[in-house]
């Protein structure tokens, strides 16, 4: 049975007369999406995640990783980092979008407010999501030209043209996929996550046939600060950050799975157990092949033919990874845009999602480069935001929202707050990640001496929701302000 999308629909999924299943466009905008036109159980979900988390982003992370530590101690930071930070984002966004079916910025109105939420939403999925596919388009085009490299013999650049160009037809790519909605998401993912996982495999049983464990155990890092604890922190930090990254990507797409457990459970499995396998296999290739990037290690393991078809299934997973996360930046996009959006054909608004990747892959170096300092930026803001997430919605309201109040008028909602902010979620973000600035420079990656007992991500996220906390309890509900005394 085929699936299409049914824009303009009138809102319920159902079989069409010659067999197909019509996906309503309620999953392509802002309105709580129903228990009937959810479309991925279990397993469905599970394969999105895995096929989103085995991409050369997680090889990158692995080599990355092998900077700082060793194999024994790279195993031990990815399991710390990924299960801290993968934790943290299945409880928020997931469950929240996972409950009620709505859009994961539209949630963060009842902490932030319609407007603050706005703002984060124009933050993270203008600026994080087309740095994201930039980098995953230029991994692509890397992955491509060593395979023209070693079919051919030409002599393809990391940091040349051609490069460039064959990133943009990896955007190109993802336009045309992303432009057919969640089902093609979801197909996409369920025909490249097994093939990501044999590769994954394969790569790491060619390891051990060229490299003992005592051997692989015995390489040093391949560019630590000198300090092993310090070291160390700094690639749990790592981890950690990675792991967040995620947060812009899986609330929408958890937000149209069928039941909470289908939004919460798959992200063990396919965020959790697919990246750390995945980043620890780049970790132990980095070591063995002396080198953290992903694209050269295929080749030397597998030799020509499987080199050039683990390199092909790699950058086929970068595309699968830029439609997912372009999904729920568009998600974002479409609900959180105002009205000047909403009448904008999806197919036009995933072009324009993209357009800033298209001219970010034409600077290569600049950007596949600064991998540790890309993703600082990115958890210098998403660790406080998880921290007063948490709180607000776990703590404060015991896990409970008002959708009526998310979608009504600023100045009707209990979700208004003072002109659509709540300044108790602002404050503690900002302070949130003061915190992080001050512990780990995400311009320079130097860090501060209590980093290498703090991190910088947790104590970020500690602040930001217990600041949070008082704030509510001190100013915020005395005062009558954020609905924290409605009833679902």
């Amino acid at each position: 049975m085929s699936a299409t999308t049914s824009e303009g629909s009138s809102g319920h999924r159902g079989d069409s007369a010659d067999g197909s299943v019509e996906i309503s466009d309620a999953t392509l905008n802002e309105l709580p999406v129903l228990r009937e036109e959810r479309i991925w159980g279990f397993w469905s979900y599970s394969s999105v995640n895995v096929g989103l988390a085995i991409a050369t982003w997680a090889f990158l992370q692995g080599g990355a990783v092998a900077i700082f530590v060793g194999a024994k101690a790279a195993i031990a930071s990815i399991v710390i980092g990924y299960g801290i930070s993968v934790l943290l984002v299945a409880l928020a966004p997931c469950l929240v979008t996972g409950r009620y079916g709505i859009e994961q910025f539209v949630s963060l109105r009842s902490a932030f407010g319609p407007n603050g939420a706005r703002i984060l939403m124009i933050m993270m999925s203008a600026l994080l999501a087309a740095a994201w596919s930039a980098v995953l388009a230029i991994m692509f085009g890397h992955a491509i030209a060593n395979v023209s490299n070693q079919l051919f013999g030409t002599r393809l650049s990391s940091g040349g043209v051609a490069v460039s160009f064959i990133g943009l037809a990896a955007i190109v790519i993802s336009w045309i996929v992303l432009s057919k909605g969640a089902v093609s998401v979801g197909w996409v993912n369920r025909l490249v996550a097994p093939g990501l996982v044999l590769v994954t495999l394969g790569m790491l049983a060619l390891i051990f046939t060229k490299t003992s464990w005592s051997e692989l155990t015995a390489i040093p890092a391949l560019d630590p600060y000198g300090d092993k604890h310090l070291d160390f922190m700094l690639a749990v930090e790592l981890n950690i950050a990675g792991g967040l990254a995620w947060w812009p990507n899986v609330g929408n797409l958890s937000r149209i799975t069928k039941s909470t457990r289908a939004a919460f459970w798959p992200n063990a499995l396919g965020l959790f157990l697919a990246s750390v396998v995945a980043a620890i296999v780049g970790v132990f290739a980095a070591l063995a092949l002396g080198s953290e990037d992903p694209t050269l290690w295929m080749v030397p393991l597998g030799g020509a033919v499987l080199g050039v078809i683990a390199l092909a299934f790699v950058g086929l997973a970068n595309v699968t990874s830029i439609v997912s996360q372009g999904y729920s930046s568009l998600v974002a996009i479409r609900g959180g845009g105002g009205r000047a959006l909403r009448g904008v054909s999806w197919t036009v608004l995933a072009a324009g999602l993209l357009l800033p990747a298209a001219v970010l892959v034409f600077f290569p170096s600049a950007v596949y480069d600064n991998y540790a300092r890309f993703v600082s930026w990115g958890a210098i803001l998403l660790a406080p935001l998880c921290g007063v997430q948490l709180v607000d919605f776990f703590i404060l309201r015991r896990g409970r929202l008002n959708v009526r109040h998310l979608y009504l008028p600023q100045g009707e909602s209990a979700y208004g707050y003072w002109h659509g902010f709540n300044p108790a979620a602002v404050i503690a973000t900002a302070a949130g990640a003061l915190t992080y600035a001050l512990l780990l420079n995400p311009i320079t990656y130097e860090p501060s001496g209590a980093f290498e007992y703090m991190t910088a991500s947790l104590p970020a996220f500690a602040v930001a929701g217990a600041l949070h906390y008082v704030l509510t309890l001190g100013v915020i509900r005395p005062l009558g302000r954020g609905g924290y005394d409605l009833q679902r």
